[in-house]
């Protein structure tokens, strides 16, 4: 598997129409070689054109050492990495993989609540199958526009009453609050779709289940932020002192005074370039970091976040 970039070259060895617009790809060695081990929620960066990376969560079996499966859904009105993967890339192709990476871990419960909309079925369906496993108790509520654009409806058949299958088209939006009411006072909620979803999941949870509920975003979310100021970053093991612009990021700053930081996203939602801050006050703008970690204020999301002290000073 010959690397470029801290990626390596896996070859698609399976492409499958799961839903309207939704393909899976499976992706293995040249060689036949086990591939490096992940957990459910795990997600893998794929180079889809020259230097254009995306993320996407690896939905087969962790136990499937020799293979990892990703599932991509079609956006024409996206950024034109979906469109290529469905229309020019088939078996047999090679695509530069990175390895994977974890912001949305599966916690040992012995309930847990799943909410999914649309492709974020995605990150869920291996944590459903460790669940299911363990012998914890699940449930399933799983959305999305029509039937025919649900992925994995078969696959998860297997699992009978323990999951919702509810369309818009026939039953409305998602039920959060009655999928709360029913729930066990200790079941971990996971959750991962569209924004809109996880924006009601989060006021709905907001109340008495905050600290039980993780999301994972696909796209960023909206943040308020005032005018930017310049400020100051320490590279603490060089002593380097760095002016980040108002209107530059951390990431591009580094980037310009030759201090290299790895990256993907660039805009908040893959932690690719989480750093650890030792003194400063963090504006934290990321998609990844949960309320309890931006109020420690430990590490940061280079490419998005900002200072709100005149200097930061960063343990790298």
């Amino acid at each position: 598997m010959p690397t470029s970039a801290g990626l390596m070259t896996l070859q698609v060895v399976a492409k499958r129409v799961e839903a309207d617009d939704v393909a899976s790809f499976v992706l293995a060695a040249p060689d036949g070689a086990d591939l490096p081990e992940w957990v459910p929620g795990a997600h893998v960066d794929v180079e889809v054109a020259p230097g254009v990376l995306r993320q996407y969560s690896l939905c087969g079996d962790p136990a499937e050492r020799a293979r990892w499966r990703i599932a991509v859904l079609r956006e024409d009105p996206g950024r034109g990495g979906s469109r290529r993967l469905h229309d020019e890339v088939g078996v047999g192709a090679n695509l530069p993989v990175g390895l994977p990476r974890n912001n949305f871990p599966l916690v040992n419960a012995e309930e847990y609540v799943f909410v999914a909309g649309g492709i974020g079925i995605t990150p869920l369906l291996p944590m459903i199958r460790a669940a299911h496993a363990a012998g914890a108790s699940w449930s399933l509520h799983y959305g999305g526009k029509r039937r025919d654009r649900m992925a994995f409806l078969g696959e998860l058949a297997c699992y009978g009453d323990r999951v919702r299958v509810l369309p818009e088209d026939e039953h409305g939006l998602l039920p959060l609050a009655d999928i709360l009411a029913a729930a066990p006072a200790r079941a971990q909620v996971y959750c991962c779709g569209p924004e809109p979803l996880l924006d009601a999941i989060e006021r709905a949870c907001a109340a008495g289940r905050a600290d039980a509920l993780r999301v994972e975003r696909f796209a960023p979310r909206a943040v308020a932020a005032g005018p930017d100021s310049a400020f100051e970053v320490l590279a603490a093991s060089s002593g380097k002192v760095v002016e980040v612009g108002a209107g530059q990021s951390v990431l591009d700053a580094l980037t310009r005074a030759g201090i290299e930081m790895p990256s993907s996203c660039r805009e908040g939602t893959c932690a690719s370039c989480e750093t650890p801050v030792l003194e400063g006050e963090v504006d934290h703008r990321d998609s990844v970091l949960s309320a309890q970690e931006r109020a420690e204020g430990k590490v940061m999301m280079l490419c998005v976040s900002r200072a709100r002290s005149p200097r930061l000073v960063l343990d790298i």
